[in-house]
């Protein structure tokens, strides 16, 4: 059963630490995602830190756990219903044009 919260803590470590990485790159925005992973992680620190008695760590992680929930409440009840809108194809240079669509890759040039 020890294994079991050793795993947990470093499953919390990776989310937090992923997340946080991940938005200073800019490979993420810090959205649903981002709080979604901080509060897994903070769960996840919780019961580590829970079960090696480490108290302060536990309110750390719970205030932690709070910031993210709330973010991520605050996000739920700004969001406007997204309309469902036609996606139009993507086409890549060099690959076959399969929609049956008409398209100009190059603009025209001047002669």
């Amino acid at each position: 059963m020890e294994l079991l919260w050793e795993i947990a803590g470093w499953a919390g470590a990776v989310a937090i630490l992923g997340a946080y990485l991940a938005v200073s790159m800019g490979w993420l925005k810090a959205g649903r995602r981002f709080q979604t992973a901080n509060l897994l992680g903070a769960c996840a620190f919780i019961v580590n830190c829970a079960f090696h008695e480490a108290w302060p760590s536990v309110v750390s992680n719970v205030a932690w756990f709070l910031i993210s929930a709330v973010a991520l409440l605050r996000m739920r009840s700004t969001e406007a219903p997204v309309a469902a809108t036609e996606t139009l194809p993507v086409q890549f240079p060099g690959v076959p044009d399969t929609t049956g669509q008409l398209a100009i890759t190059d603009p025209p040039r001047a002669t």
